[in-house]
């Protein structure tokens, strides 16, 4: 099978990649189980290492890195810029606190000495996604290998050319061959990976359709899977709200990687009361934002990463207008070159639209209207979703009860837009997934949680 990349802002074919044929992928697992076995005997020390060289080699290249994202998958160059050094903090993080995350723990039985280790486990294999083609790829593989395991990634076809880099960052950083490895695989090839029996565990991010498949052929070869998947993320904003900080945040959320991220502001809830008023902010919100080049450092909103991914948001949009929603800002596909969509304002949305119900991948708010704060968080819980969310009030014990509480989600975040960090796990509940990624809890999912129990000879 033959990939082509193509760059989203120009529509010009960029590089053509051959898949590797089973025999190539089976090869370099083995190569990757026999670089285990000497992998998961380093010290801490020596991993703490070659990441710290890891974090400067990204800085020392994000200019370059942030150029390959924006031809690529059509992200700005200020946000390239942003996430490869994002990455680099996760480096850093890592760096410094895997040994501690990881650290045996002494717990009192009747035994002589009992105690829990948190041991490698073997090759860790993932399947990841082009919005954040670097971030997305770290955020697995850090983690897996400061944790003594080696990872081994297929990347989302249009960002063959990253997954390519990023392999040789790691090489660079002077990790081991094959410690990290970049396979071009179709689905096909990335099935009989989870089936390969030196792998242990699969992590997906992407879509709900890919998890499902991923999961249900993992498991039956008993393989553990870790899934970051789709998210609808809905934003509650109360009466008492600071209004300003709110849109703000919701369109700083929304429009964010031109709408193409997980945990953005997808379901704007909003009482009755001030939805005007929040409407009109949202709206000078959005005329800040320069839609265009990704390469020009002023650009904020970049094209949609394939055509068919354009098409099928529209699709969306057309369909929620035509059973009630109101078309305030965008709408329409731009004449010429990119697959450019416009930032679009829906308001008078409902459940049973599609702008409700699914996933929008794109530079679209919706608003929805509740007439109290009950009906707001029986909306926001109204969804196959759960990953991120947010409410926006002055009384914070208030929106700290509802945070924890109300809201069904993975995360919830009060007067602020939802956003990863490295020092807090990160995934879903429902059909956004299972499992955690970051901190400590995400270290934890790739290693043999061992008891050890010693009684008197």
């Amino acid at each position: 099978m033959i990939i082509q990349t193509v760059n989203p802002a120009t529509e010009q074919i960029l590089q053509t990649y051959n898949c590797l044929s089973e025999q190539e992928v089976t090869e370099k697992l083995n190569k990757a189980h026999e670089a285990y076995l000497e992998w998961k005997k380093t010290s801490f020390s020596k991993r703490k290492a070659f990441m710290l060289r890891l974090a400067q080699l990204l800085k020392s290249k994000t200019d370059e890195l942030a150029h390959l994202m924006s031809i690529e998958m059509g992200k700005p160059i200020t946000a390239g810029i942003a996430e490869i050094n994002k990455c680099a903090w996760l480096c850093e993080h890592y760096a410094e606190h895997a040994e501690e995350y990881l650290a045996p723990k002494i717990v009192q039985t009747d035994m002589k000495k009992s105690k829990v280790c948190h041991l490698p486990l073997g090759v860790v294999f993932a399947i990841m996604p082009w919005n954040f083609p670097f971030w997305q790829v770290f955020r697995f593989a850090v983690p897996t290998l400061m944790a003594g395991n080696v990872a081994v990634l297929k990347h989302a076809p249009i960002s063959s050319g990253t997954g390519n880099k990023i392999q040789e960052l790691f090489l660079e950083a002077g990790f081991p061959e094959y410690v990290f490895q970049h396979l071009i695989v179709d689905n096909d090839g990335a099935a009989k990976i989870i089936e390969h029996p030196s792998v242990i565990a699969v992590t997906l991010t992407g879509s709900g359709r890919a998890g499902s498949a991923v999961a249900s052929h993992a498991g039956k070869f008993l393989k553990k899977a870790v899934l970051e998947l789709g998210g609808s993320d809905p934003y509650l904003v109360l009466e008492d709200a600071d209004l300003d900080l709110a849109a703000r945040s919701i369109v700083n959320s929304r429009l964010n990687n031109s709408g193409q991220v997980c945990i953005a502001a997808k379901r704007i809830i909003v009482l009755k009361s001030i939805v005007e008023e929040l409407i009109q902010k949202i709206i000078e919100q959005v005329s800040t934002f320069k839609m265009g080049d990704p390469l020009n450092p002023e650009t904020q909103l970049g094209p949609l990463a394939r055509s068919d991914l354009r098409e099928n948001l529209h699709i969306q949009v057309e369909k929620s207008l035509k059973q009630g929603a109101k078309l305030l800002l965008g709408g329409i596909i731009p004449d010429g070159k990119g697959f450019y969509y416009p930032p679009t304002l829906l308001t008078h949305v409902t459940p049973g639209m599609p702008a409700f119900d699914e996933e929008l991948f794109g530079p679209v708010i919706a608003i929805i209207t509740v007439n109290n704060e009950k009906e707001g968080i029986a909306y926001a819980n109204q969804s196959q979703y759960g990953l991120g969310a947010a409410v926006f009030t002055r009384d914070l014990e208030r929106g700290e009860h509802i945070a924890t509480y109300e809201i069904e989600a993975g995360a919830c975040f009060v007067n602020a837009f939802v956003a990863s960090d490295p020092r807090l796990p990160f995934g879903g509940i429902k059909e956004s997934g299972f499992g955690r990624e970051l901190s400590k809890e995400g270290i934890l999912e790739f290693v043999n949680t061992k008891t050890i129990a010693i009684a008197d000879s």
